[in-house]
Protein backbone atom coordinates (compact mmCIF):
# COMPACT_ATOMS: atom_id res chain seq x y z
CA UNK A 1 0.00 0.00 0.00
CA UNK A 2 1.34 3.42 -0.97
CA UNK A 3 1.56 6.58 1.12
CA UNK A 4 -1.07 9.24 0.39
CA UNK A 5 -0.13 12.45 -1.45
CA UNK A 6 -1.92 15.08 0.62
CA UNK A 7 0.74 17.72 1.39
CA UNK A 8 1.16 20.94 -0.61
CA UNK A 9 3.90 23.57 -0.76
CA UNK A 10 2.95 25.27 2.51
CA UNK A 11 2.67 21.97 4.40
CA UNK A 12 6.08 20.79 3.17
CA UNK A 13 7.61 24.21 3.85
CA UNK A 14 6.19 24.17 7.38
CA UNK A 15 7.80 20.80 8.12
CA UNK A 16 11.13 22.16 6.84
CA UNK A 17 10.99 25.34 8.92
CA UNK A 18 9.79 23.34 11.91
CA UNK A 19 12.82 21.09 11.76
CA UNK A 20 15.30 23.94 11.18
CA UNK A 21 14.18 26.58 13.69
CA UNK A 22 14.39 25.02 17.12
CA UNK A 23 16.95 24.38 19.84
CA UNK A 24 19.70 25.79 17.62
CA UNK A 25 18.61 29.43 17.65
CA UNK A 26 16.85 29.28 21.04
CA UNK A 27 19.85 27.75 22.85
CA UNK A 28 23.01 27.53 20.74
CA UNK A 29 23.08 31.16 19.60
CA UNK A 30 24.23 32.12 23.10
CA UNK A 31 26.86 29.39 23.24
CA UNK A 32 28.22 30.44 19.84
CA UNK A 33 28.31 34.11 20.85
CA UNK A 34 30.37 33.19 23.90
CA UNK A 35 32.88 31.47 21.58
CA UNK A 36 33.13 33.98 18.73
CA UNK A 37 31.98 37.26 20.24
CA UNK A 38 30.55 39.76 17.73
CA UNK A 39 31.85 37.67 14.82
CA UNK A 40 29.14 35.11 15.64
CA UNK A 41 27.21 37.07 13.00
CA UNK A 42 29.77 35.85 10.45
CA UNK A 43 29.60 32.37 12.02
CA UNK A 44 25.90 32.19 11.21
CA UNK A 45 26.59 33.34 7.67
CA UNK A 46 29.34 30.72 7.15
CA UNK A 47 27.21 27.90 8.58
CA UNK A 48 24.25 29.04 6.50
CA UNK A 49 26.32 29.26 3.33
CA UNK A 50 27.61 25.71 3.79
CA UNK A 51 24.09 24.45 4.51
CA UNK A 52 22.87 26.27 1.40
CA UNK A 53 25.23 24.19 -0.73
CA UNK A 54 23.48 21.05 0.47
CA UNK A 55 20.04 22.62 0.12
CA UNK A 56 20.75 23.41 -3.54
CA UNK A 57 22.02 19.90 -4.26
CA UNK A 58 19.04 18.38 -2.45
CA UNK A 59 16.64 20.61 -4.40
CA UNK A 60 17.92 19.35 -7.76
CA UNK A 61 17.92 15.72 -6.66
CA UNK A 62 14.39 16.08 -5.25
CA UNK A 63 13.19 17.35 -8.62
CA UNK A 64 14.63 14.21 -10.21
CA UNK A 65 13.95 11.55 -7.56
CA UNK A 66 10.47 11.62 -6.05
CA UNK A 67 10.83 8.56 -3.84
CA UNK A 68 10.74 9.22 -0.10
CA UNK A 69 14.03 8.96 1.76
CA UNK A 70 15.92 12.16 0.83
CA UNK A 71 19.68 11.49 1.01
CA UNK A 72 18.97 7.76 1.34
CA UNK A 73 16.98 7.74 -1.90
CA UNK A 74 19.57 9.92 -3.66
CA UNK A 75 22.42 7.63 -2.61
CA UNK A 76 20.48 4.53 -3.59
CA UNK A 77 19.99 5.85 -7.09
CA UNK A 78 23.62 6.94 -7.44
CA UNK A 79 25.66 4.35 -5.53
CA UNK A 80 23.46 1.36 -4.80
CA UNK A 81 22.52 -0.81 -1.87
CA UNK A 82 25.41 -0.67 0.60
CA UNK A 83 26.10 3.07 0.65
CA UNK A 84 22.40 3.90 0.69
CA UNK A 85 21.96 1.62 3.70
CA UNK A 86 24.80 3.34 5.54
CA UNK A 87 23.36 6.77 4.76
CA UNK A 88 19.89 5.65 5.87
CA UNK A 89 21.37 4.05 8.98
CA UNK A 90 22.97 7.34 10.05
CA UNK A 91 19.88 9.31 9.04
CA UNK A 92 17.61 7.18 11.20
CA UNK A 93 20.00 7.52 14.13
CA UNK A 94 20.17 11.29 13.72
CA UNK A 95 16.42 11.74 13.61
CA UNK A 96 15.71 9.39 16.52
CA UNK A 97 18.43 10.49 18.94
CA UNK A 98 17.98 14.12 17.89
CA UNK A 99 14.26 13.94 18.65
CA UNK A 100 15.00 12.44 22.07
CA UNK A 101 17.51 15.18 22.87
CA UNK A 102 15.06 17.88 21.78
CA UNK A 103 12.36 16.24 23.91
CA UNK A 104 14.59 16.69 26.95
CA UNK A 105 15.07 20.35 26.01
CA UNK A 106 11.31 20.70 25.64
CA UNK A 107 10.83 19.21 29.09
CA UNK A 108 13.02 21.87 30.68
CA UNK A 109 11.00 24.68 29.06
CA UNK A 110 7.72 22.91 29.84
CA UNK A 111 8.54 22.36 33.51
CA UNK A 112 9.75 25.95 33.94
CA UNK A 113 6.78 27.44 32.11
CA UNK A 114 4.24 25.62 34.29
CA UNK A 115 6.23 25.91 37.50
CA UNK A 116 6.89 22.18 37.80
CA UNK A 117 9.89 21.13 39.90
CA UNK A 118 11.83 17.94 40.48
CA UNK A 119 13.30 15.16 38.32
CA UNK A 120 10.00 13.26 38.14
CA UNK A 121 8.18 16.19 36.55
CA UNK A 122 11.05 16.66 34.12
CA UNK A 123 11.08 12.99 33.14
CA UNK A 124 7.30 12.88 32.67
CA UNK A 125 7.44 15.99 30.48
CA UNK A 126 10.25 14.51 28.36
CA UNK A 127 8.38 11.22 27.92
CA UNK A 128 5.01 12.85 27.34
CA UNK A 129 6.09 14.76 24.24
CA UNK A 130 7.16 11.79 22.06
CA UNK A 131 4.07 9.84 23.19
CA UNK A 132 1.79 12.66 22.03
CA UNK A 133 3.73 13.11 18.78
CA UNK A 134 3.58 9.38 18.06
CA UNK A 135 -0.20 9.52 18.24
CA UNK A 136 -0.28 12.58 15.99
CA UNK A 137 1.98 10.88 13.43
CA UNK A 138 -0.23 7.78 13.43
CA UNK A 139 -3.33 9.82 12.60
CA UNK A 140 -1.91 11.13 9.33
CA UNK A 141 0.69 13.32 7.65
CA UNK A 142 -1.88 15.98 6.70
CA UNK A 143 -2.84 16.43 10.35
CA UNK A 144 0.85 16.40 11.28
CA UNK A 145 1.60 19.06 8.66
CA UNK A 146 -1.27 21.22 9.95
CA UNK A 147 -0.02 20.97 13.54
CA UNK A 148 3.49 21.75 12.32
CA UNK A 149 2.23 24.79 10.41
CA UNK A 150 0.62 26.14 13.59
CA UNK A 151 3.85 25.61 15.53
CA UNK A 152 5.86 27.29 12.79
CA UNK A 153 3.60 30.36 12.89
CA UNK A 154 4.06 30.75 16.65
CA UNK A 155 7.86 30.56 16.69
CA UNK A 156 8.40 32.59 13.49
CA UNK A 157 6.05 35.26 14.85
CA UNK A 158 8.05 35.32 18.10
CA UNK A 159 11.36 35.69 16.26
CA UNK A 160 9.99 38.43 14.02
CA UNK A 161 8.72 40.31 17.08
CA UNK A 162 12.14 40.02 18.71
CA UNK A 163 13.84 41.33 15.56
CA UNK A 164 11.43 44.26 15.24
CA UNK A 165 11.79 45.24 18.90
CA UNK A 166 15.53 44.78 18.63
CA UNK A 167 15.80 47.06 15.62
CA UNK A 168 13.72 49.70 17.42
CA UNK A 169 15.92 49.35 20.53
CA UNK A 170 19.14 49.66 18.51
CA UNK A 171 17.73 52.73 16.79
CA UNK A 172 17.44 54.38 20.21
CA UNK A 173 20.42 52.83 22.02
CA UNK A 174 22.98 51.83 19.38
CA UNK A 175 26.44 51.19 20.78
CA UNK A 176 29.19 50.39 18.27
CA UNK A 177 31.38 48.94 21.03
CA UNK A 178 29.08 45.90 21.11
CA UNK A 179 30.38 44.98 17.65
CA UNK A 180 34.05 45.79 18.21
CA UNK A 181 36.52 44.23 18.21
CA UNK A 182 34.75 41.91 15.78
CA UNK A 183 37.15 38.93 15.94
CA UNK A 184 37.76 38.82 19.69
CA UNK A 185 38.96 35.21 19.51
CA UNK A 186 40.41 35.34 16.02
CA UNK A 187 39.14 33.59 12.91
CA UNK A 188 39.51 30.27 14.73
CA UNK A 189 36.83 31.27 17.23
CA UNK A 190 34.53 32.32 14.41
CA UNK A 191 34.94 28.97 12.65
CA UNK A 192 34.50 27.04 15.89
CA UNK A 193 31.25 28.90 16.51
CA UNK A 194 30.19 28.20 12.91
CA UNK A 195 30.64 24.47 13.61
CA UNK A 196 28.37 24.86 16.65
CA UNK A 197 25.60 26.83 14.96
CA UNK A 198 25.68 24.51 11.95
CA UNK A 199 23.39 22.35 14.08
CA UNK A 200 20.83 25.17 13.85
CA UNK A 201 20.57 24.68 10.08
CA UNK A 202 20.08 20.92 10.14
CA UNK A 203 16.63 19.73 9.22
CA UNK A 204 15.79 21.23 5.84
CA UNK A 205 16.32 17.81 4.25
CA UNK A 206 13.22 16.61 6.10
CA UNK A 207 11.22 18.23 3.28
CA UNK A 208 12.67 15.69 0.85
CA UNK A 209 11.61 12.87 3.19
CA UNK A 210 7.98 13.62 2.30
CA UNK A 211 8.28 13.15 -1.47
CA UNK A 212 5.75 10.30 -1.62
CA UNK A 213 3.23 12.23 0.50
CA UNK A 214 3.50 15.51 -1.44
CA UNK A 215 1.48 16.70 -4.42
CA UNK A 216 3.62 17.24 -7.55
CA UNK A 217 6.82 16.46 -5.58
CA UNK A 218 9.22 17.19 -8.46
CA UNK A 219 8.16 20.86 -8.25
CA UNK A 220 6.79 21.17 -4.72
CA UNK A 221 9.78 19.71 -2.84
CA UNK A 222 12.51 21.96 -4.34
CA UNK A 223 10.32 25.03 -3.87
CA UNK A 224 9.42 24.19 -0.27
CA UNK A 225 13.02 23.27 0.55
CA UNK A 226 14.44 26.58 -0.66
CA UNK A 227 11.68 28.65 1.00
CA UNK A 228 12.23 26.88 4.33
CA UNK A 229 15.97 27.43 4.16
CA UNK A 230 15.91 31.13 3.28
CA UNK A 231 13.20 32.01 5.82
CA UNK A 232 15.31 30.37 8.52
CA UNK A 233 18.56 31.92 7.29
CA UNK A 234 17.18 35.48 7.24
CA UNK A 235 15.71 35.12 10.73
CA UNK A 236 18.96 33.68 12.10
CA UNK A 237 21.08 36.49 10.69
CA UNK A 238 18.68 39.11 12.03
CA UNK A 239 18.60 37.54 15.51
CA UNK A 240 22.42 37.34 15.59
CA UNK A 241 22.77 41.04 14.73
CA UNK A 242 20.21 42.06 17.34
CA UNK A 243 21.59 39.77 20.07
CA UNK A 244 25.10 41.17 19.74
CA UNK A 245 23.82 44.74 19.57
CA UNK A 246 21.66 44.44 22.69
CA UNK A 247 23.36 41.90 24.97
CA UNK A 248 26.88 41.51 26.31
CA UNK A 249 28.43 38.67 24.34
CA UNK A 250 30.72 37.81 27.30
CA UNK A 251 27.73 36.65 29.33
CA UNK A 252 25.71 35.10 26.52
CA UNK A 253 27.75 31.90 26.54
CA UNK A 254 26.67 31.13 30.10
CA UNK A 255 22.91 31.22 29.51
CA UNK A 256 20.77 28.36 28.18
CA UNK A 257 18.02 30.76 27.14
CA UNK A 258 19.61 33.66 25.23
CA UNK A 259 16.38 34.76 23.55
CA UNK A 260 14.60 35.08 26.87
CA UNK A 261 17.55 37.20 28.04
CA UNK A 262 17.14 39.25 24.88
CA UNK A 263 13.41 39.71 25.49
CA UNK A 264 14.10 40.83 29.07
CA UNK A 265 16.61 43.40 27.82
CA UNK A 266 14.17 44.77 25.25
CA UNK A 267 11.11 45.10 27.47
CA UNK A 268 9.95 44.58 31.05
CA UNK A 269 6.60 43.23 29.86
CA UNK A 270 6.19 39.88 31.61
CA UNK A 271 3.57 38.67 29.16
CA UNK A 272 5.99 39.15 26.25
CA UNK A 273 8.77 37.25 28.05
CA UNK A 274 6.33 34.42 28.80
CA UNK A 275 5.36 34.36 25.14
CA UNK A 276 9.02 33.99 24.12
CA UNK A 277 9.42 31.15 26.63
CA UNK A 278 6.27 29.52 25.26
CA UNK A 279 7.62 29.95 21.72
CA UNK A 280 10.84 28.22 22.73
CA UNK A 281 8.76 25.32 24.01
CA UNK A 282 6.80 25.22 20.74
CA UNK A 283 10.05 25.40 18.76
CA UNK A 284 11.56 22.37 20.45
CA UNK A 285 8.27 20.49 20.16
CA UNK A 286 8.02 21.17 16.44
CA UNK A 287 11.59 19.96 15.87
CA UNK A 288 10.79 16.73 17.68
CA UNK A 289 7.65 16.34 15.56
CA UNK A 290 9.37 16.90 12.22
CA UNK A 291 12.32 14.72 13.30
CA UNK A 292 9.88 11.91 13.97
CA UNK A 293 8.44 12.39 10.49
CA UNK A 294 11.91 12.12 8.95
CA UNK A 295 12.98 9.13 11.05
CA UNK A 296 9.84 7.10 10.46
CA UNK A 297 9.95 7.73 6.70
CA UNK A 298 13.59 6.62 6.63
CA UNK A 299 12.83 3.30 8.36
CA UNK A 300 9.72 2.88 6.19
CA UNK A 301 11.57 3.09 2.91
CA UNK A 302 14.48 0.98 4.20
CA UNK A 303 11.99 -1.69 5.25
CA UNK A 304 10.37 -1.52 1.80
CA UNK A 305 13.78 -2.01 0.21
CA UNK A 306 14.55 -5.02 2.39
CA UNK A 307 17.32 -3.29 4.34
CA UNK A 308 15.29 -3.43 7.55
CA UNK A 309 12.55 -5.90 8.57
CA UNK A 310 9.62 -5.83 6.16
CA UNK A 311 7.24 -4.86 8.95
CA UNK A 312 8.62 -1.31 8.78
CA UNK A 313 6.90 -0.78 5.40
CA UNK A 314 3.43 -1.57 6.76
CA UNK A 315 0.98 1.25 6.02
CA UNK A 316 -2.24 1.83 7.94
CA UNK A 317 -5.29 1.27 5.75
CA UNK A 318 -7.26 3.85 7.72
CA UNK A 319 -4.73 6.68 7.99
CA UNK A 320 -2.27 5.89 5.18
CA UNK A 321 0.74 6.23 7.50
CA UNK A 322 3.66 3.80 8.13
CA UNK A 323 2.37 2.80 11.56
CA UNK A 324 5.00 0.17 12.47
CA UNK A 325 7.82 2.61 11.71
CA UNK A 326 6.04 5.29 13.73
CA UNK A 327 5.41 3.02 16.72
CA UNK A 328 8.98 1.70 16.83
CA UNK A 329 10.51 5.17 16.47
CA UNK A 330 8.10 6.58 19.04
CA UNK A 331 9.04 3.91 21.58
CA UNK A 332 12.77 4.41 21.03
CA UNK A 333 12.49 8.20 21.34
CA UNK A 334 10.33 7.88 24.45
CA UNK A 335 12.79 5.51 26.17
CA UNK A 336 15.80 7.66 25.24
CA UNK A 337 14.02 10.82 26.42
CA UNK A 338 13.26 9.20 29.78
CA UNK A 339 16.76 7.80 30.30
CA UNK A 340 18.80 10.49 28.56
CA UNK A 341 22.19 11.19 30.10
CA UNK A 342 23.03 14.81 30.87
CA UNK A 343 25.37 15.25 27.91
CA UNK A 344 23.44 16.95 25.15
CA UNK A 345 26.64 18.50 23.77
CA UNK A 346 28.00 15.05 22.87
CA UNK A 347 24.69 13.99 21.33
CA UNK A 348 24.59 17.15 19.23
CA UNK A 349 28.12 16.41 17.98
CA UNK A 350 27.14 12.84 17.07
CA UNK A 351 24.04 14.08 15.26
CA UNK A 352 26.18 16.63 13.42
CA UNK A 353 28.60 13.90 12.30
CA UNK A 354 25.78 11.76 10.92
CA UNK A 355 24.14 14.71 9.19
CA UNK A 356 27.41 15.84 7.62
CA UNK A 357 28.01 12.28 6.41
CA UNK A 358 24.59 12.13 4.73
CA UNK A 359 24.96 15.67 3.33
CA UNK A 360 28.29 14.70 1.79
CA UNK A 361 26.58 11.83 -0.02
CA UNK A 362 23.89 14.22 -1.25
CA UNK A 363 26.61 16.19 -3.05
CA UNK A 364 28.34 13.03 -4.29
CA UNK A 365 25.02 11.70 -5.58
CA UNK A 366 24.39 14.91 -7.49
CA UNK A 367 27.76 14.66 -9.24
CA UNK A 368 27.34 10.97 -10.06
CA UNK A 369 23.78 11.32 -11.36
CA UNK A 370 24.76 14.31 -13.51
CA UNK A 371 27.25 11.88 -15.10
CA UNK A 372 24.95 8.85 -15.27
CA UNK A 373 21.75 10.69 -16.28
CA UNK A 374 22.83 13.88 -18.06
CA UNK A 375 19.61 14.16 -20.11
CA UNK A 376 17.13 13.34 -17.37
CA UNK A 377 14.48 16.02 -16.80
CA UNK A 378 15.22 18.19 -13.77
CA UNK A 379 12.75 20.87 -12.68
CA UNK A 380 15.52 22.54 -10.69
CA UNK A 381 19.22 22.66 -11.53
CA UNK A 382 22.05 23.65 -9.20
CA UNK A 383 23.67 26.92 -10.35
CA UNK A 384 27.44 27.09 -10.81
CA UNK A 385 27.75 23.32 -11.12
CA UNK A 386 30.10 21.58 -10.19
CA UNK A 387 31.40 24.32 -7.87
CA UNK A 388 28.45 24.02 -5.44
CA UNK A 389 28.67 20.26 -4.74
CA UNK A 390 32.48 20.34 -4.58
CA UNK A 391 32.42 23.15 -1.99
CA UNK A 392 29.73 21.19 -0.16
CA UNK A 393 31.83 18.02 0.01
CA UNK A 394 34.93 19.85 1.22
CA UNK A 395 32.89 21.74 3.85
CA UNK A 396 31.31 18.55 5.20
CA UNK A 397 34.71 16.89 5.55
CA UNK A 398 36.07 20.04 7.24
CA UNK A 399 33.35 20.13 9.88
CA UNK A 400 33.51 16.35 10.45
CA UNK A 401 37.23 16.65 11.11
CA UNK A 402 36.75 19.35 13.76
CA UNK A 403 34.04 17.54 15.74
CA UNK A 404 34.97 16.05 19.11
CA UNK A 405 36.84 12.75 19.33
CA UNK A 406 34.00 11.23 21.38
CA UNK A 407 31.55 12.07 18.62
CA UNK A 408 33.78 10.45 16.00
CA UNK A 409 34.20 7.29 18.08
CA UNK A 410 30.46 7.02 18.73
CA UNK A 411 29.74 7.52 15.03
CA UNK A 412 32.24 4.83 14.05
CA UNK A 413 30.67 2.40 16.53
CA UNK A 414 27.22 3.10 15.09
CA UNK A 415 28.61 2.57 11.59
CA UNK A 416 30.15 -0.77 12.66
CA UNK A 417 26.80 -1.93 14.07
CA UNK A 418 25.16 -0.87 10.83
CA UNK A 419 27.61 -2.83 8.69
CA UNK A 420 26.88 -5.96 10.73
CA UNK A 421 23.14 -5.36 10.38
CA UNK A 422 23.54 -4.82 6.65
CA UNK A 423 25.44 -8.10 6.29
CA UNK A 424 22.62 -9.93 8.08
CA UNK A 425 19.79 -8.41 6.03
CA UNK A 426 21.72 -8.55 2.78
CA UNK A 427 22.30 -12.28 3.27
CA UNK A 428 18.63 -12.90 4.03
CA UNK A 429 17.19 -10.65 1.31
CA UNK A 430 19.80 -10.48 -1.39
CA UNK A 431 17.17 -11.37 -4.01
CA UNK A 432 14.83 -8.52 -3.07
CA UNK A 433 14.67 -5.95 -5.90
CA UNK A 434 15.63 -2.41 -4.90
CA UNK A 435 13.58 -0.38 -7.37
CA UNK A 436 15.76 1.87 -9.52
CA UNK A 437 18.98 0.45 -8.08
CA UNK A 438 22.34 1.15 -9.65
CA UNK A 439 24.37 -2.01 -9.10
CA UNK A 440 27.13 -2.01 -6.54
Amino acid sequence: MRLRRTVGVWGATSVGIANIIGAGIFVLSGVAAGIAGPSVILSFFIAGFIALMTALSAAELSSLITETGASYAFTKKAFGRFWSFLVGWFKYFDYTVGAAAVSVGFAAYFAAFFGMNGPTALALSAVGLPVALTILNLIGVRETARATAAMVFVKVFALVLLVMLGIFYLGQNFNASHYTPFFVNGLGGTLEAAAVVFFAFLGFNTVSMMSEETKNPEKTIPRALMIAFFVSFILYMAIAVVEIGVLDWNTMGSTASPLIELAAALTSNRMFMDFIAFSAMVATGSVALSSMIGGTRTSYVMGRDGLLPRQFESVSKRFGTPYISILVSGMIITVLAGLFADNIALIVSIVNFGSLFTYMFTHLSLIRLRHLMPKAKRHFRVPAYPVVPIIGIISCLFFMFYLSVDAKVAAMLWAAIGIVAYAVFHTKRSKVPLGFLVKD
